[in-house]
């Protein structure tokens, strides 16, 4: 008798699959009359478009959302901007310890490979953290909006607050507020201050935020160095973010300086705010306060660089990520002086971590490249908002030269094709490569040297 194999999905499969269900029960969702304003089905692609940006927090819309959804519609685009920034992994298991369901060991290890945690140990707490420091940080958020959305729209400011706050934390750069993003509340500081907090802190990752409050506890009077206490991990994506929003920001104020079309007639001081906001929405954000379009040469490729680069490990940006590149360029660095062993903080990288990092660059190069020579084909669009375009998809930013809504129907496949992959590629890889080797004869084959450069 031949026992019959039993079929399992990987990990992978299974956050594949999952992006892509949650993907199309939007599509099917959002095409629904009672979805939109006019009481009217709004094309099948916009449809499945809207569902892609949301579930993939990009923010690339070719339909308005404020003027295009109902209220019900809007509703669907957020739970899926909510799914989409947390994972579907993580809200099925926060179901699960919600109804008080065990947690079974595939069950962790499908949480540790999504995450790309090191131990199965506390991973149901490690799960109900993050929900809940998501839960306050967005209600927080909300509040904060508050004080200036209700004000200005009344009682539908409240769900305005709400959907912003969301969107914000989780890098979607969705909003409901007009049909130029907050374009409105460029020099509102309020709206600046809070935005940015909500992009950076969801950006940055989930281990982060523990690692930090991990130390903050265990201060003593005799050990106040916290930084030096923190995980390399959290080093890493800590400096790296800092220097890339101010170095991003110093960057964009100079070369817009005298730029009439976006800060040139502005005062100092909001030339500096517009400036930082700018360098920090880049991050995979997606909300504008001055027109892409109109922004300098320096001022566009500093923009795509910040882009590409996005946020932190584990947590609801895109991009090849903070820690990617600073192995990156801490391995390049290492081969030039001729070092054998590549080290960041007086701590030594592992060779697996500098191949991780590779393959995740390339890939993301990959999909990239890709999507420019696809979408160039398939428009008549100047090559500059066909690369903004691509790289704003692939790194799920939202930030568009206002090209999306003139992308015709073979541009909107590419775009949602790119978004979607853009989006659990980087993640899919991770655990690919993060997962352990199980066979066990390993094959040596003849090592020759090749001429490189």
């Amino acid at each position: 008798m031949f026992r019959k194999k039993k079929f399992a999905l990987s990990t992978t499969q299974i956050i594949l699959i999952s992006f892509l269900i949650t993907i199309l029960l939007g599509s099917l969702l959002l095409v629904l009359p009672i979805s939109s304003s006019s009481g009217k089905s709004v094309s099948y692609i916009d449809a499945l478009f809207t569902a892609t940006t949301s579930t993939c927090v990009t923010g690339l819309v070719t339909l308005p959302t404020f003027s295009t959804w109902s209220v019900f519609g809007q509703v669907v685009i957020l739970l899926l901007i909510q799914i989409g920034g947390l994972g579907v992994i993580t809200i099925m298991s926060g179901f699960m310890i919600m109804l008080h369901k065990k947690m079974g060991i595939g069950d962790r290890l499908l949480i540790q490979d999504a995450f790309n945690l090191n131990t199965m140990a506390g991973v149901t707490k490690f799960i109900k953290s993050v929900l809940l420091g998501t839960l306050v940080i967005e209600g927080l958020g909300a509040v904060l909006y508050s004080f200036v959305f209700i004000p200005d729209f009344g009682v539908k400011g409240i769900w305005i607050a709400v959907f912003n706050s969301i969107s914000a934390f989780c890098n979607a750069g969705i909003d409901i507020i007009g049909d130029s993003s907050l374009y409105l509340y460029a020099t509102n500081p309020l709206i600046n201050t809070v935005t940015s907090f909500l992009i950076v802190l969801g950006g940055i990752g989930y281990i982060v935020w523990w690692d930090v409050i991990r130390v903050l506890k265990t201060r003593t009077a005799r050990n106040k160095k916290i930084f030096r206490r923190l995980t390399l991990h959290s080093k890493i994506a800590i400096v790296a973010t800092l220097c890339l929003i101010v170095g991003g920001a110093a960057l964009i104020f100079c070369s817009e300086y005298s730029n009439p079309n976006t800060i040139g007639d502005m005062s100092l001081w909001n030339k500096i705010q517009v400036s930082l906001f700018q360098s920090v929405t880049t991050r995979t954000a997606g909300f504008a306060t001055i027109p892409q379009e109109h922004l300098t040469g320096a001022a566009t490729v500093v923009s795509l660089i910040l882009m590409f680069v996005g946020g932190s490990p584990v947590g609801t940006a895109g991009g090849i990520k903070t820690v990617t590149l600073i192995v990156l360029l801490s391995s390049a660095f290492s081969t030039v002086r001729n070092k054998s062993q590549t080290t960041i903080f007086n701590r030594a990288l592992s060779s697996d971590s500098i191949r991780k990092a590779i393959a995740v660059a390339m890939m993301f190069m990959l999909v990239t490249l890709t999507s420019i020579i696809l979408l160039a084909l398939a428009t008549e669009a100047s090559i500059i908002d066909v690369i903004y375009e691509s790289v704003s998809a692939t790194a799920t930013v939202g930030l568009s030269r206002n090209f999306t809504a003139s992308l015709n129907s073979m541009g909107k496949i590419i775009i949602i094709a790119t978004m979607y992959f853009g989006r659990v590629g980087p993640i899919s890889l991770a655990v690919a490569l993060g997962s352990k080797n199980e066979s066990q004869n390993v094959i040596s084959v003849p090592t020759e040297e090749i001429n490189i450069g």
